[in-house]
C-alpha cells in the first residue's frame, strides 16, 4: 500500500504548513493542488506568508482561497522582504495544528514526501523530520555540476566544523512538533539564508529527537533562483557565527 494511503491524522493531529513566498505567481497555485491530492485524509491548514510580492502572487492566492477556502488557505502577508526567520515566526501566529511544516513554494519541496515525513513522524515519535538529498534515495535534479560541488561541499564543510547530526544541514523542508518550532524560533539570530542551518544545529544541541526522509530536491521550474553571492557570503558568515555560539 502506498504511504500516501497509510497516512492518516491520528490522535487529533492538525498540520499547519507555512509557505513564504516572493513573487511565485506562477507556482503558488500548483503548490496548493499537489498538497490537496497527497494529503486527502489529513487535517491541514497552508499558511502562505507573502512578502509584498509585485507579481500578483497574492492575487492567485486569492483565487485559490475561492477554491478550497479560507479557513484551509490563509494569506497572511507582509508589505516587504523581511528574511526567512521571520517569515516562518509570522506565520507560526497565526498556525492552529500541532505539529508545522516549513517548506519552499517554488515546487523544488514537492509535496508527496508530506505522507512520508508524517508516516515517520508518527512511528518514531520524533520531534523533527527533515528531508535529506544525501541519504540512499535522496538527491538534486536541474541543477548543474557547480551548484551540486558548492552545496555539496558547503554541507561537508558545516558537518566537519559543527557535527549537526543529519545528514543535509542546508535542507528546508521540514516537519516540526509546534512547540519544537517555537523554541528554536525564540533561540534563533540568522534571519536569512542561513536560517535554516541554524534551526537544525541548535535543535541537535537541544536533544531533540530528529530523523529523516530522503527526498529529490528538484530546482524550480518557473522564477528564478533567490540563491546568488551574497547567500554564500552570508552562509559562511553564518557557519563561523554557529561555530563560535553552539
Amino acid at each position: 500500500m502506498a504511504v500516501a494511503e497509510e497516512v492518516k491524522s491520528k490522535g487529533g493531529n492538525k498540520y499547519s504548513l507555512i509557505v513564504p513566498t516572493y513573487n511565485e505567481r506562477l507556482n503558488i497555485a500548483l503548490l496548493v493542488y499537489l498538497v490537496f491530492k497527497h494529503l486527502r485524509d489529513v487535517d491541514f491548514e497552508i499558511i502562505i506568508v507573502d512578502d509584498g510580492s509585485p507579481d500578483g502572487t497574492q492575487d492567485v492566492v486569492q483565487q485559490v482561497q475561492r477554491v478550497y477556502g479560507e479557513d484551509r488557505i490563509l494569506l497572511r502577508a507582509r508589505p516587504k522582504k523581511l528574511g526567512l526567520g521571520t517569515a516562518y515566526a509570522h506565520g507560526l501566529k497565526h498556525a492552529s495544528g500541532n505539529f508545522v511544516v516549513i517548506m519552499d513554494a517554488d515546487l523544488s519541496h514537492h509535496p508527496k514526501y508530506l505522507p512520508s515525513f508524517i508516516k515517520k513522524q508518527q512511528e518514531t515519535g520524533a520531534s523533527i523530520v527533515t528531508g535529506t538529498r544525501y541519504v540512499r534515495g535522496g538527491g538534486v535534479h536541474g541543477w548543474n555540476l557547480m551548484r551540486k560541488l558548492t552545496s555539496r561541499g558547503a554541507n561537508v564543510l558545516a558537518h566537519t566544523l559543527l557535527w549537526p547530526g543529519v545528514s543535509d544541514l542546508t535542507g528546508s523542508f521540514r516537519l516540526y512538533r509546534k512547540s519544537v518550532l517555537q523554541d528554536l524560533i525564540e533561540s534563533c539570530v540568522s534571519k536569512g539564508y542561513v536560517f535554516q542551518m541554524e534551526m537544525i544545529v541548535r535543535a541537535s544541541r537541544k536533544g531533540y529527537h530528529i530523523e529523516e526522509v530522503p527526498i529529490t530536491f528538484v530546482d524550480r521550474v518557473f522564477g528564478s533562483s533567490k540563491l546568488g553571492g551574497s547567500e554564500i557570503v552570508e552562509y559562511l558568515k553564518g557557519l563561523t557565527f554557529l561555530l563560535v555560539t553552539t
